[in-house]
């Protein structure tokens, strides 16, 4: 990235300049329909949009600025990449210290220099401070029909510990009520959900500022799984090559980044809580509505000509999705200095991320992949894994099929699958028995293969069961009844003498969908199941504590009555946004994308 990358602005003109950017003159409504235009564009690989002329508000909007790997790589450039490799060299080459090692690393010691905040008397982001806040003023988008209203879709959250102990900048969804209400979904677990049940526990209210625009480290920083106590703030510095540029406000004691776009800033009273959601989210479903803190607004700073950048989550592959692939890129070598065990990681962001993720760990002695399985499991955000595949041999984690088939070649279901039940999990998975609860699967596939996986199936299903396919040597995928008219279905598949040759089957509700492809097989496999009440096989014992499984493993991951709605647009917003396509680009040239399916395929 370029150090001259320091605010949205300069990105954007890069983006111009790169012909990475389209903007639309018509009057397009936050609600729903320009939500669908993004869809439309980001599905047929097409550039970032400024809406320029938004429904109600008299600022513009700018959504997909990194919905492609190219507009990322423009954002943040090898530089990063090729700095943290260096720093987690340093560990390895510094020892014993020497002034000769110190110079041969004086790049990545100028860097460091480098990182921090500069106080600023003056910023851009400063220059206008509205009080009251007039948040409805705000061209935020409403994404999917069931949403419970606007929201600000890219807020960076900052907070900070009434004792001084940390900052946390945070990406927590920031639904508009009002003028001068907003709901904060501040998971527990992260940073921010920290700050405030301190807060609370003093019976004091949390200052909050919501960045909206600004550099674009800010916005990788702020998703990053970084340890509880380092500072985001100093990875985005370190993304940029220079002091992250801040400055004060009457309206907050908290230091503000100066070049952002918005800033809303306000407090959240001690148990002040609101009714936050629905939300169409980035594992493809609604999130649904829960009380969520509150926030009341100050004042709403911003420039003369601000531009409010969003985003649209949805069913993967999305934007997020290309952030988060180019952050784990990132952050792998400092994963790997932090748990020397783990040669390689990788989490697959087709399932939401926290769903499934894969290793490759050293196993110098029998049963090593297990402390690797508990040391990824406890780490920051990893913790919020819901299944883990690991192996010790050399494999490409990014091509699932072949992991999952390297893994299922050497797993031995008797000894190397295991189940941890209730446990604390991911707020947006709602797979399990309640929101936050749930339970963790662990797969080993060590050493040399221990079976030959089939490839072609020849056997019949029984009756109830209509369609099969193969996703992969070794795992089959079944269509079956729907969950609520058999519950038992999942278990009496895993008697059935045609499939006893197949380590893994999959029934799911449509199996030509999900045998698809891998984003289709990761996305309906990994989403639906939780692995305690899921997971059946041929026969399960118990065996000194530990279940004890004989395949063929059958993962039920049929739509299940409580789940949340998947994703689809609203056909009648749709059917407007077909009709207006050549209204939004008179100059033709922007390809009209498939949103309901174009992502999945």
């Amino acid at each position: 990235m370029s150090k001259s990358l320091t605010d949205l602005r300069t990105f954007l003109e890069l983006l111009r300049q790169e012909g990475e950017l389209i903007e639309i003159d018509a009057q397009v409504d936050p609600d729903l329909e320009a939500a669908e235009v993004h869809r439309r564009v980001i599905a047929a690989g097409g550039p970032a949009i400024l809406f320029k002329n938004v429904k109600g508000s008299p600022w513009p909007c700018v959504t997909n600025l990194f919905g492609t790997q190219r507009r990322v790589e423009l954002a943040f450039g090898k530089r990063p990449l090729q700095l943290v490799e260096r720093l987690a060299e340093m560990p390895h080459t510094m020892l014993p210290p020497s002034l000769g090692k110190l110079w041969q690393h004086r790049d990545v010691v100028k860097s460091l220099l480098k990182v921090g905040r500069k106080r600023v008397s003056r910023g851009k982001g400063l220059a206008v401070q509205d009080s009251p806040a007039g948040l409805n003023r705000l061209p935020l988008l409403r994404t999917w029909k069931e949403d419970g209203g606007p929201f600000v879709t890219l807020p960076l959250v900052y907070t900070e510990h009434p004792d001084g102990l940390g900052s946390n900048l945070g990406m927590y969804r920031v639904q508009r009520f009002s003028d001068d209400t907003a709901g904060l979904h501040m998971q527990i677990g992260k940073g921010g959900g920290y700050h405030l049940a301190a807060y609370e526990e003093k019976k004091q209210a949390m200052p909050v500022a919501v960045h909206i625009g600004g550099p674009p480290a800010m916005i990788l920083s702020a998703i990053a799984p970084l340890p509880e106590n380092v500072p985001e703030v100093l990875l985005c510095s370190l993304l940029m090559g220079q002091r992250l540029r801040t400055g004060r406000s009457n309206h907050s004691p908290l230091p503000l980044v100066a070049d952002s776009e918005f800033i809303l800033v306000g407090e959240v009273q001690p148990g002040a809580r609101h009714p936050e959601g629905p939300f169409g989210d980035h594992y493809g479903y609604y999130s649904l509505k829960h009380d969520y803190p509150l926030i009341q607004a100050k004042a709403l700073l911003h420039q003369q000509d601000p531009i409010l950048a969003a985003t649209v989550v949805g069913k993967p592959r999305q934007e997020d999705f290309f952030l988060g692939d180019y952050l784990q890129e990132l952050l792998l070598p400092l994963a790997k200095v932090a748990m020397p065990q783990v040669r390689d990681l990788w989490s697959y962001g087709e399932t939401g991320y926290h769903s499934l993720a894969a290793a490759v760990v050293r196993e110098r002695y029998g049963r090593e992949a297990m402390q690797s399985a508990f040391r990824i499991l406890g780490e920051g955000q990893l913790s919020l894994t819901k299944f883990l595949l690991l192996t010790d041999q050399p494999v490409d984690l990014k091509n699932f099929k072949q992991t999952l088939e390297h893994v299922l070649a050497r797993c031995r279901f008797a000894t190397d699958l295991y189940v941890f039940g209730s446990l604390s999990m991911d707020t947006l998975d709602y797979a399990g028995p309640e929101v936050n609860k749930g339970s963790k699967g662990v797969m080993l596939g060590l050493g040399e293969p221990v079976r030959k996986l089939p490839t072609d199936f020849q056997g019949t299903l029984p009756p109830s069961f209509d369609k099969v396919r193969v996703f992969c040597p070794g795992c089959l995928v079944v269509q079956g009844p729907k969950f609520a008219d058999d519950r038992d279905a999942a278990a009496a598949l895993a008697k059935s003498k045609a499939l006893q040759d197949w380590p893994l089957v999959v029934l799911v509700d449509n199996a030509d969908q999900a045998a698809r492809s891998s984003v289709n097989f990761l996305w309906t496999t990994f989403t639906r199941f939780e692995p305690a009440a899921d997971i059946h096989a041929n026969d399960l014992k118990l065996v000194r504590s530990q279940p004890s499984y004989t395949p063929p493993i059958v993962i039920d991951s049929r739509m299940k009555p409580d789940y949340p709605d998947e994703l689809f647009c609203d056909p009648d917003t749709a059917s407007r946004v077909s009709k207006r396509w050549q209204e939004y680009f008179p100059a033709g040239g922007i390809e009209m994308g498939d949103s309901d399916r174009g992502h999945l395929d």
